[in-house]
């Protein structure tokens, strides 16, 4: 007997399908425009490399993105109609689907939620020109209006801001175009102050990937929405592997041209903007706070439908005001500031996925093979063992193999597409269930 989340699931019919230039891209490169990929790309990378060589590493790793982390859920999306919770009952299980991909996506977007409102209310008060930090007074304050405000749009009018969402990246997408053109001409006389090509590289691929790891996954609920394998592929290659190169490499280009022309000390892309001064400076971390607003309404939006789905006794209102709670005191501490912890999580929570549906797709024959009886012990045994190859550069590993622990979160991913094509070669995949 199938779940209700998977027994009532109806497929997104053809009629309310639309060109990847309609959905897909514009949907993927507006979370590539959100300030909290770039703010911090360049610290721990342009500091151990020229721009030449990170330009490449952020062109190498949206394409990355777009093959191994996008590409198959997306397929199983377009080919069935419906959203990663359901399309994940083939490789986790029916049973197993509960937990793995339906609440930990839930549970994960209340980590981007807490970033999403640490970087507004930082945006906010540096715009007020506030110095005021983490645990101050004025953080809590508007952090906690922010996170609320921004939770009940989520939940309650969702609708009007996905109306918005196409205008508000516009804005990042200028204010981009303006630091670089400020910056850039100071840029060719960068020269790194560690030089270090393979960390460089490396820490590249991980920061890129791990902050899109989950939104990999999710493409099959964009996949869903394109209307064949046409739409998939240029949705991702324009929406995921071109937003990288635009919204990585420009940043990095202004943050190596703004420590020549402002003599920053900083890596950040915030301390460049900085660097420019004036009212221009305050009216861009306005900007950038204002086009914070679909990402922060998307996450407690999906946390919503993640919960409702998952756990329907608790009502969607409730499950979300708690889920945002809990990010605003991650938010107003200073926890969700460490972006690159943060994306390593992340990172090693969904690259086993994506690797595993990633084999499932594959050894299916490239369809779905339809929900699984139980718990499939082959995705399950995947993700835990590619969970574990993922945080390996927060276990105590002797300091000489440091270097080597990255890019974890493509090491985690390959883990669970071998441990899954073995263990389902071997028999360990459940037969597939049938509706009663």
């Amino acid at each position: 007997m199938l779940p209700d989340y998977i027994a009532k699931a109806v497929p997104n019919p053809p009629a309310q399908r639309a060109a990847w230039y309609k959905n897909t891209a514009p949907s993927y490169a507006g979370v590539f425009l959100w300030i909290a990929f770039y703010i911090k790309l360049a610290d721990g990378t342009l500091n151990h490399a020229g721009l030449p060589l990170a330009i490449a590493a952020v062109a190498v790793a949206g394409l990355l993105s777009w093959l191994l982390y996008y590409h198959a859920p997306a397929m199983l999306g377009m080919q069935t109609g419906l959203p990663l919770y359901v399309v994940g009952s083939s490789t986790f299980g029916a049973a197993g689907g509960y937990v793995m991909p339906g609440l930990l996506m839930g549970a994960l977007q209340v980590g981007w939620f807490a970033v999403n409102t640490y970087f507004a209310t930082q945006f906010i008060l540096n715009g007020l020109g506030s110095s005021a930090g983490p645990g101050s007074l004025p953080f809590i304050v508007i952090g906690v209006i922010w996170g609320y405000a921004m939770a009940l749009v989520g939940v309650m009018g969702i609708q009007y801001v996905a109306r918005l969402a196409l205008f508000l990246n516009f804005i990042p997408f200028l204010m981009i175009l303006l630091v670089f053109a400020r910056t850039a001409p100071a840029a060719a006389g960068y020269t790194p102050a560690q030089p270090d090509a393979f960390v460089a590289f490396t820490m590249m691929l991980q920061i890129i990937i791990g902050f899109f790891a989950t939104a990999g996954a999710a493409g099959a609920d964009f996949g869903m929405s394109s209307r064949d394998a046409r739409d998939v592929r240029w949705g991702g290659l324009v929406g995921i592997a071109l937003a990288v190169l635009y919204a990585g490499a420009l940043p990095l280009v202004s943050v190596a041209g703004g420590r020549q022309l402002f003599h920053l000390q900083s890596y950040s892309y915030d301390a460049v903007i900085g660097g420019i001064g004036g009212v221009l400076a305050t009216a861009m971390f306005f900007l950038f706070a204002l086009a914070s607003i679909p990402g922060a309404c998307f996450c407690s939006f999906i946390v919503g439908n993640s919960f409702a789905t998952m756990i329907p006794r608790v009502s969607r209102m409730l499950s979300s005001m708690i889920a945002a709670s809990i990010a605003i005191v991650l938010a107003v501490v200073g926890v969700a500031a460490d972006l690159i912890g943060f994306f390593t999580i992340v990172g090693a929570s969904f690259g086993p996925i994506c690797g595993a549906i990633a084999a499932d797709y594959l050894l299916s024959g490239k369809r779905w093979a339809g929900p699984r009886e139980g718990v499939n012990i082959a995705g399950y045994a995947a993700w835990a063992v590619g969970f574990v190859v993922g945080i390996l550069p927060f276990l105590p590993i002797p300091a000489e193999m440091k270097p080597y622990v990255q890019p974890a979160v493509l090491y985690s991913f390959l883990t669970g597409f071998v441990v899954y094509a073995v263990l389902a070669k071997a028999g360990l995949e459940p037969k597939p269930a049938t509706a009663s």
